[in-house]
Formats: C-alpha cells, structure tokens, sequence
C-alpha cells in the first residue's frame, strides 16, 4: 500500500508543462542557454507586463469613451422622440415570432397633431380600443424606445471586453512574430555552427 502511495504521488512541477516552461525561460547562467532564448524570455515577461498593465487602462478608455458616446446618444433620442397613447382599432392577434406578442391596427395622434395608424405590437390579447403608449418620432412615425441606463451600461461593459480581447491578440501577434523571428536567427545560427563544426566530424579526402 506504501508503495502504491508512492507511485500514485502527483507529479511534481518539474515534471510537468508548466515546469518545463518555467526551466525554459528562467534567467539562469546556464552556458547551453543562447542569447535568443535569453531575448525570447525578455520579449515573453515584456509582453506579460504590457498586458497586466495595458489590460486595466484600455479597458477603462473604450468604457468610459462608449459610455460617454452611448449617454449623448440617449439624450438626444430622448429629446427627439416621444410617447403617445395609441388607440388599438382591432383586437390583437398573435404574433407568429414570439410568444405573448400580438399585432394591431391602432391610431395615435402625432407631435405635430396629426393623426396617424398603423400596426403596434402589444400583449396577446388585447381589446379593441385599449390604449398602449407607443414612442414615434416627430414626425409620428414609429420607432424604438430610447436607449435606457441599462443598455449604456451594458454598451460600455461590451466594449471593455473587446478591448481587452484586442490588446490580448495584438500582443499575441506581436509575441508570435518576435518568435518567428527568433526562430529564423537561431536557424541561421545552428547552420553557421554546422558549417564550422562538420569538418571535423566528417574530414574530406
């Protein structure tokens, strides 16, 4: 049972992905090491703390400018559009897109006092000439609702994380390029060296 314990033991950091990254790109004195796996460790811990700094801040400036933007937006539908009792002309009938939704006939009388008609959507069942309130426009015709806090706030929470997400792929681009780049220098270097070394593995008669 002892030795079933033993062998049965989670492995331990060094034997594990994370470990080896970690022996990888550790700063050590190690001769082996050359000096672009150095610089390939200083790009990763370079683009790691671009990250964790840059995250919070580009996060912060896409909220608060797409609330900012959202707000005004809200403020001039508020402005321009308005509220008015609509009249339903027929019973409502139901809406084939969703439940609990019905169309109807129904009249309304527009800023500018004239009348207007046409097909609102208000709950199933309901009677001819019960009075919903609908939003339209100056001109009468109808439309959306403003934009309400929620719908701000919900645009500003979006945009930070599109922000983020952003800054995590440019960062990653960027980390994949700089190991390309590595990569080619340390191919280049291996070729130099076989040059060098071959001849003497391997003399030519």
């Amino acid at each position: 049972m002892r030795a079933w314990r033993r062998h049965d033991k989670p492995a331990g950091p060094r034997s594990t992905w994370l470990g080896r990254l970690v022996r990888g790109r550790r700063p050590d004195h190690n001769p082996l090491r050359r000096g672009s796996d150095r610089a390939e460790t200083a790009m990763l811990v370079v683009l790691v703390a671009a990250f964790l700094v840059g995250a919070p801040f580009v996060a912060h400036a896409a909220g608060s400018w797409t609330y900012a933007t959202s707000a005004r937006e809200a403020q001039v539908q508020q402005a321009a559009l308005h509220q008015v009792p609509a009249t339903l002309l027929q019973a409502a009938t139901p809406w084939s897109i969703g439940e609990g939704g019905a169309e109807a006939q129904a009249r309304w009388k527009a800023p500018d006092g004239q009348t207007r008609t046409g097909q609102v959507f208000v709950l199933s069942g309901a009677p001819a000439g019960s009075t919903v309130m609908i939003w339209v426009n100056q001109a009468g015709q109808l439309t959306d609702s403003p934009l309400q806090h929620s719908q701000v706030t919900g645009r500003a929470n979006l945009s930070r994380v599109l922000a983020v997400t952003v800054l995590a792929v440019l960062l990653l681009i960027a980390g994949l390029a700089g190991r390309w780049a590595l990569d080619r220098r340390r191919l280049a270097a291996w070729d130099t060296d076989w040059l060098a070394t071959e001849p003497r593995w391997s003399p030519r008669r």
